[in-house]
């Protein structure tokens, strides 16, 4: 049994390396190689923008510590693109070092851009076609009430990693296909290699539960998705304790937004779409569930980890401090720069009456819908403030990227 199995795998790998298959990884394009070469543009110090910190540094330094982490973990010959010029991670380091001494002056407003000026060089993501901005949105770490185990009215299981899942790895039978993504699969009865198993079919599947051991049940089939769009979250238990569950891979099945799909169906206005307003859908047509949440074939499964959220880097994301974007076109755990519209601090505002704030954050993680240059997704940590404005966030700004002059 073990043989044929591996002999669908190799086989399944050499269709893909030679002949292509829907859906894998395929060898980058030129204009692939193009966009990753042009995704950020560099800026003279002339046309750098006026620096300022709406929150006055507040977890800066923390955030820059868990950047710090990343870096001292790889190779400091590591190198990483911005536009034309290659920096290394030893000068990551230092250039994140000499930033965070200089946050301890407490310094100016003049003082912390002719610092910039002198010691940084500036670059600015190309973002869309229109008018080169970037659409930023939001995502924080929901709270809901759970079960260890099936009980009551915990029926809804979050699932762990399924035991039958493989992952295949082509970059180790050719370089080309480094930094592409792994290929999901599973082998089905007739020892055949195919794709793993959609968000229909795990629903429809009741002793699923036998080879993905639930980490958690909650209530709410609503609560799980929302629990996989964010990718972590907090599960409190009857006897208080909050039990952390974080992203443990997923289906490998492409992501596809329901809200878009409600938009396109005419059931919400894309002017009103927000988190909540999906989540008011679905409570309200429990009759559709299926036809909505199935239209998003990927699935997320879960572990329990302490501490957390963890980014894709494998560090701890910060409030308002850290942001997911394409880890294939922008420098992992970079320094950045950020004006958008917000909420004030813990107020409730009207998505139309935020104003715009400018801050500095770090690119520490990714997500399934944040590709290309024009997109961006701002941690906004948990509670009622970061729900809210997660959910609300749909707004255009424009972001920079930071990086040590280095002669």
């Amino acid at each position: 049994m073990r043989d044929i199995q591996l002999k669908n795998i190799l086989m399944l790998i050499m269709i893909v390396m030679f002949t292509g298959l829907t859906g894998c990884p395929q060898p980058p394009t030129t204009r692939e190689e193009i966009t990753k070469f042009n995704s950020l543009k560099t800026l003279k110090p002339s046309g750098y923008p006026i620096f300022t910190d709406y929150m006055d540094y507040q977890d800066l330094t923390r955030s820059i510590d868990m950047s710090l982490v990343y870096f001292k973990r790889v190779p400091l010959t590591r190198e990483y693109r911005y536009a034309k010029d290659i920096v290394t991670a030893e000068q990551m380091i230092a250039g994140l070092v000499i930033f965070k001494e200089f946050l301890d002056t407490h310094p100016s407003s003049d003082a912390l851009n002719e610092f910039i000026r002198s010691r940084f060089r500036v670059y600015k993501s190309v973002g869309n076609e229109a008018d080169g901005q970037v659409l930023f949105t939001g995502y924080y770490e929901p709270t809901y009430a759970g079960s260890l185990k099936k009980e009551g009215d915990f029926i809804f299981p979050v699932y762990s990693k399924p035991n039958d899942i493989l992952q295949i790895d082509l970059s180790l039978f050719n370089e080309k296909y480094k930094g592409h993504s792994k290929l999901v699969a599973r082998v089905n009865k007739k020892n055949k290699v195919i794709p793993y198993f959609s968000r229909k079919e795990i629903n429809a599947q009741e002793k699923f539960h036998k080879k993905s051991i639930p980490v958690a049940w909650l209530k709410s089939r609503v609560d799980r998705f929302f629990l996989e769009i964010q990718g972590s979250g907090r599960v409190v238990l009857d006897d208080g304790e909050i039990l952390r569950v974080h992203y443990a891979g997923s289906n490998g099945n492409a992501y596809r937004s329901v809200g878009r799909y409600l938009i396109d169906k005419n059931e919400v206005k894309k002017e009103d779409m927000s988190m909540q307003a999906i989540r008011k859908w679905l409570e309200k047509n429990p009759q559709r569930m299926d036809e909505v949440l199935h239209f998003n074939k990927s699935f997320v499964f879960f572990k329990e980890e302490k501490g957390g959220p963890y980014g894709c880097l494998g560090v701890e994301v910060t409030p308002l401090r850290s942001i997911a974007m394409d880890q294939k076109l922008f420098p992992r755990g970079a320094l950045c720069y950020m004006t958008v519209d917000l909420p004030e601090k813990k107020e409730m505002e009207n998505p139309e009456d935020w104003k715009t704030k400018s801050f500095f954050v770090l690119n520490q993680d990714t997500g399934g819908a944040i590709k290309g240059p024009a997109r961006a997704d701002l941690f906004c940590g948990n509670g009622e403030y970061a729900e809210f404005t997660a959910g609300h966030m749909n707004k255009y700004g424009q972001l920079f990227f930071l990086v040590p002059a280095v002669e």
